[in-house]
């Protein structure tokens, strides 16, 4: 059967045209469609001068007006759900490769990025994982990789197939600590025999950020009770100085994380156990569920996120959570430390990862660095919590 593309623009045109129409709070949508390049956007969209489809919004120069209008035609299902990060790095990869001017220098991250990197980012994708740190590793390691073997070429005139392990470490010893990411690469090579010679042990951190006790209930006090932000952002603050959770898993979190039960709050964070949340932070979450930022732009049927975001059917950018938590003074790496060493000696490390979701490593570590009485504490059958 043949199927009239313009007829089908025109269609998803209109569709998308009663969604803005029917849009609960229109000044925002007039907000946009003043900004410069929307009209002719959406003119050339619904005139078929841009099919409808991912492919062709790829082609279009990369703008915020142009993920804008992905995000509202994914939402009202005009066009499928995609793995945003993944399409990111499907883009980037091509012209990396092309910057590259050494012929064999291009081959070896080739074949590097698209059979180790690009293949796990892919699986993991289908999987339904987070790719968005995935992406971000893999575009560090490549670039990285791509430094060490233009130099490796430029200054001593070898191949990755050459290299010796005195090349390697007169290039850690004598830069960033970036330079330790093309780790990941000699892993790749080992195990395909590339280069076999090679070996590169985890780059050891030489301080450990991490806040005082006093500071990080100072922190918590004030989120809790004094009027710092937003309320969204508040809460978000709480769940990293409480929960010890990574603000991309905080950005990404659902309403439906947080469970009512017989007993109260409780936050779906792990595998196992949910956390149980304490007064006045049950208090604070149940008001942010209730006025959600964001709840009504571009679409009227709302949103699942904990932290909706300013897109169509997206949460908030994990570097917008970032930024302005740094801006109120929290230190972010140090906070998530210090929560998690304030955590694992009130309980067993093992029952600490299942309930904030990681590992048992990570926990026992934290244990052990706070020379805490529960670090030998052996992991325990899972308990479900009804």
């Amino acid at each position: 059967m043949h199927v009239d593309e313009s007829q089908g623009t025109e269609t998803a045109a209109a569709k998308l045209l009663a969604a803005l129409c029917g849009a609960q709070r229109p000044e925002s949508i007039l907000t946009w469609l003043r900004k410069p390049g929307v009209r002719e956007l959406l003119e050339r969209l619904a005139t078929g001068n841009i099919p409808l489809s991912h492919e062709a919004l790829d082609r279009e120069p990369n703008s915020l007006r142009v993920e804008h209008l992905r995000s509202l035609l994914t939402h009202h299902n005009l066009l499928p759900v995609r793995d945003h990060y993944l399409a990111l790095f499907e883009r980037w990869l091509p012209g990396k490769l092309d910057d590259i001017d050494d012929t064999e220098v291009r081959r070896t991250i080739e074949s590097f990025a698209r059979w180790h990197h690009l293949r796990r980012i892919r699986a993991l994708s289908a999987d339904g994982n987070p790719t968005r740190g995935p992406v971000h590793s893999a575009k560090q390691e490549i670039t990285e990789t791509i430094k060490f073997l233009t130099w490796l070429q430029l200054t001593h005139g070898r191949t990755a197939a050459s290299c010796v392990q005195g090349d390697v470490d007169a290039w850690l010893a004598d830069g960033p600590t970036t330079r330790h990411a093309i780790r990941t690469f000699f892993v790749w090579a080992m195990k395909n025999r590339t280069c076999t010679n090679i070996t590169i042990g985890f780059r050891q951190a030489k301080t450990v950020p991490l806040l005082t006790q006093g500071q990080r209930l100072a922190m918590l006090k004030a989120c809790l009770t004094d009027d710092i932000d937003t309320l969204s952002y508040r809460v978000a603050a709480t769940l990293l100085l409480l929960y010890a959770q990574p603000v991309v898993k905080i950005a990404a979190m659902k309403s439906t994380d947080v469970i009512l039960t017989p007993g109260g709050l409780r936050l779906s964070l792990g595998v196992e156990h949910p956390a149980p949340v304490p007064e006045p932070f049950a208090s604070l979450l149940t008001e942010h569920l209730a006025s959600r930022p964001n709840m009504r732009t571009g679409s009227s049927s709302g949103s699942p996120w904990l932290f909706p975001g300013y897109r169509a059917g997206q949460h908030l950018h994990p570097n917008t959570l970032m930024m302005r938590l740094r801006e109120i003074g929290i230190d972010l790496l140090g906070a998530r430390n210090a929560s998690l060493r304030s955590l694992v000696k009130e309980v067993p490390a093992p029952l600490v990862a299942e309930m904030l979701g990681y590992s048992y490593q990570v926990t026992q570590k934290h244990a052990a660095a706070a020379a805490d009485p529960w670090s030998r504490y052996a992991p325990i059958a899972p308990v479900r919590v009804n």
